[in-house]
């Protein structure tokens, strides 16, 4: 495997998906500006020509920088491929929260976070061209970093359902973090293997999908109303 793109599935490290989720809860972001720079510029190449074909020699030309100017703020390929993946992580949260703030009930919200996440993934030029050039490669990093990236993304959902039990919105005894687990496991299969029965980009059918079988999951076990 590409070791650039094994690098971010290393069992035993925090995961990239992991340090996104920590920067979009903080609010962290990338302020200088040569820096800046060269993230847009290494996100462009590797848009274009792919992770594995770019080089930082490509990524210096891109930036209009020197390539010791990369190095020195960047060690390696690996670190740079890793920061790039990481701030478009970050922007997935962060938009992921913009969106259900349009909605006016719990059954809203989870049912355009559900639509949103599998857009903004699969739309989103770096992300979902490795979902669909290498799909494999995408499978591989859930399987093989040991459940970090599924784990954090659950926990992330899992935090949202606690603030919804907080304001009365979802019950005090639904299990937040199995109904996570269940919520996002479902989001990932549908990105890495196709589906012959959900178009997942038809938003409506999407949503559709969310009513009838994620929202029932907001209620408590045993609760038939």
């Amino acid at each position: 495997m590409e070791p650039s793109l094994s690098a971010l599935m290393t069992p035993g490290l925090e995961s990239v998906l992991q340090r996104a989720y920590t920067d979009a809860v903080e609010r962290v972001d990338d302020t200088e500006e040569t820096r800046t720079r060269i993230l847009d510029a290494a996100y462009e190449q590797f848009c274009r020509m792919g992770i594995k074909r770019s080089t930082m020699e490509d990524v210096a030309r891109r930036a209009g920088v020197s390539r010791i100017t990369v190095y020195r703020r960047f060690a390696t390929k690996d670190v740079l491929v890793e920061h790039v993946v990481r701030r478009e992580f970050r922007r997935y949260f962060d938009q992921f929260l913009v969106d259900i703030r349009q909605a006016e009930t719990v059954a809203d919200r989870l049912v355009l976070g559900f639509v949103s996440s599998l857009r903004a993934v699969r739309g989103n030029p770096l992300i979902g061209g490795l979902i669909a050039t290498e799909p494999d490669l995408l499978m591989a990093s859930m399987l093989g970093d040991g459940g970090q990236t599924l784990a954090t993304v659950r926990q992330f959902l899992a935090g949202q359902l606690r603030r919804e039990q907080r304001a009365g919105a979802v019950s005090s005894d639904l299990d937040t973090e199995l109904a996570a687990e269940l919520m996002v496991r479902l989001s990932a299969s549908f990105l890495v293997i196709p589906s012959h029965v959900v178009d997942i980009d038809d938003d409506e059918q999407l949503a559709a999908v969310a009513r009838r079988f994620l929202v029932p999951m907001l209620k408590p076990a045993g609760d038939e109303d």
